[in-house]
């Protein structure tokens, strides 16, 4: 059973768990609490038969994104040139043999060039056939109405010995200086990560550490679509968003083996109005990751796992300033992660991480669930202790529920000199299957609303009314307003 439909069933066995752990201590939330979890779990995957055949179901009803771009609005729900492309430009007719041996980088560039310079084209990759392409930058601007149809499968050179680090450096396919483009298709970006892996320092500390390429990278530019994207088994990240603007990907699959080191799924970098929805992410490290410069990132159906989750950061490294912000994670189902929603940033940075939202979120057997680490040192050696860091406020984690795999539930290690504040905690349950849980704080404050467990009586108030608690300061208070970004 795939693991979108077995966490249908996984959801109900959590909710049963979680009720029996409770009902000793929360007798008279019981039904309350039923009614929640119930709804939560229905509305996460959905009972209808159409849903049930969506590779995600719906993880939440969830309010689609307000800008009703014109591509998943018509203009390209056409069938393919029915309407508005008059060009198809077929690899293979610029010379691609499609037999996984053979090297089509060059009649791939030429396709490009050709579907690039002509209105209304379809850079088309078909089905059935496998092509070995190279390090290949595939630039615009291009004329109106490109559309990148990929039906068959792309793959990278596997033996990391071959590979020309000086002229390629980190990367393998690159899409840069956009606009309007149209990615579609049925098709696999394979990057034959198996040999990078096991020549990884983080798999042998004897190796030498050499950055390794990201399979798919989309840098400056604005206003693409994503449909149907599946990347697999990238050297390093699977695929990245860089300085871009209106981005919108939908059912994305992206999968590596658990133990592939740094093979994040989607990276996103100084990138603004960014959607991701729908998408089934597998791998060894991050299945999201948001770093510096980016900000209106919205997350919708999002089912993640192995990996280590969901993940703000890391920020702050060698001392840099950076700055995220308007960050929505709204419908989730994680599932056997190191990490479940965290933010991570390193001594000695600057800048902030603000204005970030989790909500609606399902967990099993999640190491540490909810995370806030200002202490991050991903190093083979101890990081030394600085007074500096990257500031994290206004963070709101709403509607979480499942199982830890760790007794520490809720970790917020914040800086004594930088403290986390205005953290909002509202209907949070988390139960360990055998065992209880706790919450751990340092120099973190903000406010509980609603049940959550296990307690949080290390987060500090906000509020200087020692007379007022933070519970009922909750009940009349929060972080929410009209003008933030989601609800």
């Amino acid at each position: 059973m795939p693991p979108y439909f077995s966490s249908y069933h996984s959801s109900y066995s959590i909710c049963l768990l979680i009720l029996k752990s409770q009902i000793k201590s929360h007798t008279k939330f019981m039904v309350i609490l039923f009614i929640l979890l119930l709804n939560l779990v229905i509305k996460s995957h959905g009972i209808q038969h159409k849903l049930l055949h969506d590779k995600l179901g719906e993880l939440g009803t969830i309010d689609d994104d307000p800008s009703k771009d014109e591509y998943e609005k018509g203009a390209f729900e056409m069938s393919l040139c029915q309407k508005h492309c008059e060009n198809i430009v077929n690899v293979d007719n610029f010379g691609a043999v499609g037999d996984g041996l053979s090297d089509d980088t060059q009649a791939f560039s030429r396709a490009w060039k050709q579907a690039c310079s002509t209105p209304k084209s379809v850079f088309f990759v078909p089905k059935r056939r496998t092509y070995l392409v190279n390090a290949t930058i595939f630039a615009g601007p291009c004329a109106d109405r490109l559309t990148v149809k990929i039906d068959g499968t792309i793959v990278a050179p596997a033996d990391p010995n071959h590979w020309d680090h000086v002229k390629f450096g980190r990367i393998w396919l690159v899409f840069s200086n956009l606009t309007g483009v149209l990615f579609k298709g049925k098709g696999v970006i394979d990057g034959s990560g198996s040999q990078w892996w096991a020549s990884s320092c983080k798999r042998n500390r004897t190796n030498p550490c050499i950055p390794a390429p990201t399979a798919l990278t989309l840098e400056a530019s604005s206003d693409i679509r994503f449909r149907d994207l599946t990347v697999i088994n990238s050297q390093q990240f699977h695929f990245t968003i860089y300085n871009c603007k209106s981005v919108r990907v939908t059912n994305a699959v992206v999968t590596a083996p658990r133990d592939s080191p740094n093979t994040d799924g989607i990276h996103i970098s100084r990138s603004t109005d960014v959607v991701l929805k729908k998408c089934f992410i597998a791998t060894g490290d991050d299945c999201i990751s948001i770093i510096s410069g980016s900000s209106n990132i919205y997350m919708k159906s999002i089912y993640c796992g192995p990996g280590h989750g969901i993940s703000i950061g890391s920020l702050g490294k060698n001392n840099a300033t950076d700055f995220v912000q308007n960050i929505v994670l709204n419908g989730a189902f994680i599932k056997n992660t190191t990490n479940g929603l965290r933010i991570k940033s390193w001594q000695g940075g600057s800048g902030y991480a603000k204005a970030i939202k989790f909500q609606n979120v399902i967990m099993e057997d999640v190491q540490n669930p909810i995370i806030i680490d200002q202490f991050y040192c991903d190093s083979f050696t101890p990081c030394a202790n600085q007074t500096k860091g990257v500031e994290i406020s206004e963070i709101t984690y709403r509607n979480i529920f499942g199982t830890t795999a760790s007794d520490v539930a809720m970790k917020f290690a914040c800086s004594d000199s930088v403290p986390c504040s205005n953290i909002m905690l509202a209907n949070i349950m988390l139960v360990m299957k055998n065992g209880e849980t706790r919450s751990f704080c340092n120099s973190a404050s903000g406010i509980v609303q609603g049940i959550v467990d296990p307690p949080a009586d290390c987060l500090t108030c906000n509020n200087n009314n020692n007379n007022i608690t933070c519970d009922l300061i909750a009940k009349s208070t929060s972080l929410d307003s009209k003008n933030y970004w989601r609800n």
